[in-house]
């Protein structure tokens, strides 16, 4: 069982998708997010997989929940800094998480 101290070790945070690139090249991952993160953390890169729920327009200017505190991960050519969270539809593809009304960029998960 993990414990309120392992859970307050991640850093959850919200963020505005500024900005979204298709990554037609990804074996894993479909678009790259920029993600406004707040004053703290500035604007980060996400490497995420979309389709089929979501072409990516449409989400510049949603709020989005990411983990900020994993090491950046190569994605080809691509460094992914923060992790975009989501949960499986019926289909198993891709949900984001997101805040059910408007909150401050970067607050945190708790």
């Amino acid at each position: 069982m993990a414990t309120i101290d392992d859970f307050e070790q991640l850093d959850i945070r919200v963020g505005r998708v500024i900005d979204v690139t298709p990554f037609p090249d990804g074996k894993y991952s479909s678009h790259i997010l920029r993600i406004d993160l707040g004053d703290d953390l500035g604007v980060k890169k996400s490497l995420a997989r979309l389709i089929p729920n979501y072409e990516g327009d449409e989400l510049v200017g949603k709020q989005v929940m990411c983990v900020t505190n994993f090491p950046p991960r190569q994605i080809g050519k691509h460094q992914s800094e923060v992790l975009t969270l989501g949960v499986p539809d019926q289909d198993g593809n891709v949900v984001l998480l997101q805040p059910e009304r408007p909150v401050p960029n970067g607050g945190r998960l708790y």
